[in-house]
């Protein structure tokens, strides 16, 4: 399997399955002399560990993030960061329904008719567990740029969506809860949609925003390599990821040149920002904002049909490992620490 590397200069290379004994990383990149802070670092775990409420996924793993390599007493030495996070809550005999069983919009047919095999555990490499390697690896990058930080909020679920621009909203707000948006009301509002579509035993989507202050300008090359490109790999590459807009996005569409142009003060920041801080692939200083779009999870409580291995139809309550649900509210635990890695 090729295609587990991102970066060019500080890159992540993951590993792992859902279920297997352990997930980790190998960092390559990160400059010697750094005294990491561990803190830090299991915080930014906790924010993404499952488990959290009610509303998201209840499989238990602390996520504690075990550094192999690249690192002594304290402070990194320049060379390759390995790490692993076991997997604790390991219930592969809770997957054996699906064991010849292709469930509808995941990656088990693609992986089965591209490798001739597939970890039907949980989704096996395909798995949203995999991100938990990202934040951990994000972490340790963040405290790299400590002039810069990064704000991730959920601005959508289903129909409900945030419509004040962000630089009204009050981000000291989002960990205060369970969907984590921006807004209190409004994530009062979100979570009881969840709350109501997953007693009919079916899941919705939802959009995540994202905010980054302190950029520098110039980070970007012009051509294949534009920031926004790399943003846009990065955020696509997460599950479930349908749709990445930047800046003014799909909504600059409508408006005419004249009134899109972010017209320059005489120090060069400019007086609007439908850029979303880039231009030309270039940071130019101003706040880098985007959105990710995220489909409704696919593992539904709801009777489905479908196919097994064989091609013979065939129908499954498509329930994820006991106890367990997938009903997606929280989805920013990552997305502002998996930026600082990008």
């Amino acid at each position: 399997m090729a295609g587990n590397t991102f970066g060019s200069h500080f890159t992540l290379t993951t590993f792992g399955e859902s279920h297997g004994e352990a997930i980790g990383g190998i960092i390559d990149g990160c400059p010697a002399g750094l005294a990491l802070d561990f803190e830090a670092i299991d915080l930014e775990m906790k924010r993404r560990m499952p488990g959290q409420s009610t509303i998201v996924t209840q499989r238990k793993e602390p996520d504690t993030v075990t550094f192999l390599s690249g690192i002594f007493e304290g402070v990194t030495t320049g060379t390759p960061i390995g790490f692993i996070i076991e997997n604790t809550n390991q219930k592969s005999q809770d997957y054996s329904h699906i064991k010849d069983v292709y469930r509808p919009s995941h990656a088990d047919y693609t992986y089965d008719k591209k490798y001739g095999n597939r970890d039907y555990r949980g989704g096996g490499r395909s798995s949203a567990r995999e991100t938990a390697v990202r934040v951990a690896a994000g972490a340790v990058a963040k405290q790299l740029l400590k002039d810069m930080s990064f704000t991730a909020y959920v601005s959508s679920v289903g129909e409900l969506k945030l419509t004040k621009p962000y630089q009204e909203l009050d981000f000291s707000v989002i960990e205060q809860n369970a969907v984590r948006c921006a807004d209190p009301e409004m994530a009062a509002n979100m979570e009881q949609l969840i709350r109501k579509i997953r007693k009919e035993g079916d899941t919705v989507g939802g959009t995540i925003s994202c905010v980054v202050k302190g950029v520098p300008v110039g980070l970007g090359e012009p051509v294949f390599d534009k920031l926004h490109a790399q943003l846009g790999k990065a955020m696509l590459s997460i599950n479930a990821v349908k749709g990445f807009e930047f800046g003014s996005g799909f909504e600059g569409t409508k408006l005419r040149g004249s009134n899109h142009n972010d017209i320059f003060n005489q120090d060069g920041s400019t007086q609007t920002n439908y850029s979303g801080g880039i231009q030309g692939g270039i940071s130019n200083g101003e706040d880098i904002y985007f959105s990710v779009a995220f489909k409704p999870v696919a593992t539904i409580m709801q009777k489905q049909e479908t196919i097994d291995s064989k091609g013979n139809k065939t129908s499954r309550s498509l329930r994820g490992a006991k106890g367990g649900t997938h009903s997606r509210g929280n989805g920013c635990f990552s997305i502002g620490r998996l930026l600082a890695v990008k």
